[in-house]
């Protein structure tokens, strides 16, 4: 089965869908929208590993928007400090990963009449501090058989893998 244009996402409290769902975007005019929101660290595109990788693994907090029809509207990136940064200061208010939670909250508090609940997205990309973000279509590795059950939507940089049948769930 092809990459349908529309990639559904199910909602699933307390797991790494738990921040996604719908929200008022003009009030005054009842009109909807989608959100995906998700803390995730990241490396910069083209990282090789090597010495220092604990300064360029970096910790985001993500907020994007999409109108109802699943197109991209918005992002919100923030990126909250380094895995070094978390090691050197990994408990309490001030650590790198509570600083993100805090801060995604934040971007959540601000979406009008929020409801968690599945949602509908088209595949979509931008790149921000060299990091990939987005809902990509990804090819079989060339000289395979190219299967249409082969073909899936991966979510960057949190690497969440959708596919047929395409119900919402996903593989990590």
């Amino acid at each position: 089965m092809a990459v349908p244009e529309v990639i559904p996402i199910a909602h699933e409290p307390g797991h790494r869908t738990d921040t996604i769902g719908r929200y008022t975007v003009h009030p005054e005019t009842a009109r909807r929208g989608q959100f995906l929101a998700t803390v995730t660290y990241a490396f910069p595109e083209g990282f090789r590993p090597g010495d220092g990788w604990e300064e360029q693994k970096r910790l985001y907090a993500v907020l994007h928007t999409f109108d109802t029809d699943g197109r991209h509207r918005d992002a919100q990136i923030w990126c909250a400090g380094t895995w070094a940064e978390q090691q050197r200061n990994p408990d309490g208010e001030q650590s790198v990963l509570a600083q993100a939670h805090a801060h995604l909250a934040k971007l959540l508090e601000d979406l009008p009449d929020r409801e968690p609940g599945d949602i509908a997205v088209r595949p979509f990309q931008l790149t921000r501090d060299g990091v990939l973000f987005g809902l990509i279509a990804e090819e079989p590795e060339s000289g395979t058989a190219t299967d249409p059950d082969d073909d899936w939507v991966e979510l960057y940089p949190d690497r969440l893998g959708f596919g047929p049948p395409w119900d919402g769930s996903y593989d990590t």
